[in-house]
């Protein structure tokens, strides 16, 4: 196994790492299912259900049913499969991933469109810098 703990120390930043695709896999895996219109219907009709049908950790499914992206990247999602979930609520990717900055979609834009994040202060996150 790989010692990712440098990267891993990068604030607000979530690397994909091979570790993070393995243990994603059937996350990403359920994704992808929903690029069919038959299977974003069955999981819209009962979320939990057709979560079931897949290998995905408890935790992994509890992310999906909260949302919470942030989360399921650290549980090996990857943002362009998590991407046919954002879709599959109607949300764009801007939307999406606002909700991962705590800003709104009109802040993150502006952010963006700023030149992104100001790197003070998000160095480290062991260090605080």
């Amino acid at each position: 196994m790989i010692d990712y703990s440098e990267i891993d120390d990068i604030p607000g930043t979530t690397i994909f790492t091979a570790d993070r695709a393995r243990k994603g896999y059937h996350l990403n895996e359920f994704c992808m299912s929903l690029m069919k219109a038959e299977n974003r219907e069955r999981f819209k009709a009962n979320e939990r259900a057709y979560l079931d049908e897949w290998p995905m950790t408890e935790e992994q499914k509890q992310a999906v049913l909260d949302r919470d992206y942030s989360r399921l990247l650290e549980l090996g999602g990857n943002i362009y499969f998590l991407a046919k979930l954002f879709a599959s609520d109607g949300l764009s990717y801007v939307q999406a991933v606002s909700t991962m900055t705590g800003m709104s979609v009109e802040e993150y834009q502006k952010m963006m469109l700023a030149g992104g994040r100001n790197i003070e202060g998000w160095r480290s996150k062991s260090k605080g810098i």
